[in-house]
């Protein structure tokens, strides 16, 4: 079931990342968020068309974890895309939850923006004025890596082997893939607007940049535009460990400062 959703070219692209640890990981724990600065006047057609595409995607999550919609309008630069995902193994009851959360923060968090994007632990919802559906993207968004810890060379072989089988396809289509040895899990997803070839490039590519960039890490987060890659060893979450977030573009010091603000309000926001 197909619709349609995109943001108009992000020509200044936000990230956001909380830089704290949630004491309890949930399905609407926040990731990460992205909002175009490009913005829209309030009361145009625009507006409009996001409010309904946006409805659109929180009644959707009800029936299906993935759904994506195209909202026409005369005017190319009024015509909306957008999709929502939730992780593979939610109900529908937890999947619609996890996504009228992320639509209700994008609200807050991007207001009157052209374009936004929200990762919540359990699901994604992005919309924008140009057209992502069905383009590949491996963009690093967000990366974050636990505390280093002691591996014997046993388990080393057993979180990598974890994190190789979910990048190495069987031939079928699994755009949500689990794994686990011993004390070691780790979970894996690509945006299903991708193809099947698409998916698994992106959840090989995902793999092996995050066995490189955490090492011998207790647990690790890799996030790209259209696919992540999480791991943890007994427990362990990769939340508040010593993480990297990668911007699109590089910034200057003032850019920094506003992002590291911006987090601390957010925070505030979340935690009232």
């Amino acid at each position: 079931m197909s619709k349609t959703l995109t943001m108009a070219p992000l020509i200044s692209l936000l990230t956001i990342t909380l830089l704290t640890t949630p004491a309890i990981s949930s399905v609407g724990s926040f990731v990460y968020g992205c909002c175009s600065q490009i913005k829209y006047t309030p009361g145009c057609p625009y507006e409009s068309n996001v409010n309904s595409l946006l409805t659109s995607l929180v009644n959707s999550a009800t029936l299906t974890v993935y759904n994506n919609f195209t909202i026409k309008s005369p005017t190319s630069q009024d015509t909306l895309y957008g999709l929502f995902q939730c992780q593979g193994d939610l109900s529908n009851v937890d999947c619609a939850s996890c996504v009228a959360r992320a639509v209700s923060q994008l609200g807050t968090l991007c207001p009157d923006s052209s374009g936004g994007a929200l990762q919540l632990d359990g699901c994604f919802v992005k919309y924008d004025n140009t057209t992502f559906l069905g383009v590949e993207d491996k963009t690093e968004v967000l990366k974050k890596c636990g505390p280093l810890i002691a591996y014997d060379s046993d388990g080393l072989n057993r979180r990598d082997g974890v994190l190789d089988s979910l990048g190495t396809s069987d031939g079928s289509y699994k755009p949500f893939r689990v794994g686990a040895s011993g004390d070691v899990s780790a979970v894996a997803q690509c945006v299903q607007d991708l193809s099947a070839s698409e998916c698994q490039d992106c959840l090989s590519e995902v793999v092996g940049r995050l066995k490189t960039y955490c090492g011998a890490a207790a647990s690790g987060d890799l996030y790209l535009a259209k696919c992540y890659v999480r791991f943890s060893k007994a427990g362990a979450h990769s939340y508040g460990g010593n993480g990297k977030l990668l911007r699109h573009r590089p910034a200057g010091w003032w850019f920094k400062v506003f992002c590291f603000w911006l987090n601390v309000f957010w925070f505030k926001l979340m935690s009232n």
